[in-house]
């Protein structure tokens, strides 16, 4: 039970995550200081699109695939896009004693991690 809280909480992470135009005062730009918008598309960005959650906007579905090109191979890509549909997979392959499952699970969970960090305030 433990360990499906700590999925899920790393699902509501990433789902709330997202890219969007941030400004900040102080620029010599008239206090205009346009900050870099991370924003893909692939297979992480369909999987959330098709996810239908209320905080699965454009920009945050786009941010999020973003930090997967930048942290996750595109077969490891594929392969987690699968788990949107069914979280509970996931906690299988977090079980599991495979070492690919066990490279996938450490890669998948520093992602997520990444992208709740970047991707936080979209």
């Amino acid at each position: 039970m433990f360990r499906t809280c700590i999925f899920c909480l790393a699902a509501l992470s990433l789902a709330a995550c997202g890219g969007g135009n941030r400004t900040s005062g102080g620029s010599s730009y008239g206090g205009y200081n346009p900050q870099p918008v991370l924003f893909a598309t692939g297979p992480i960005y369909k999987a959330c699109q098709q996810d239908r959650r209320k905080a699965a906007s454009r920009s945050r579905c786009g941010c999020v695939q973003a930090v997967a090109d930048q942290s996750l191979s595109s077969a490891d890509q594929k392969r987690g896009a699968k788990y949107f549909k069914d979280p509970g997979k996931l906690q299988e392959v977090r079980q599991s004693d495979n070492a690919g499952n066990e490279r996938f699970w450490k890669a998948w969970k520093a992602y997520g991690q990444t992208a709740a960090a970047l991707c936080r305030d979209s």
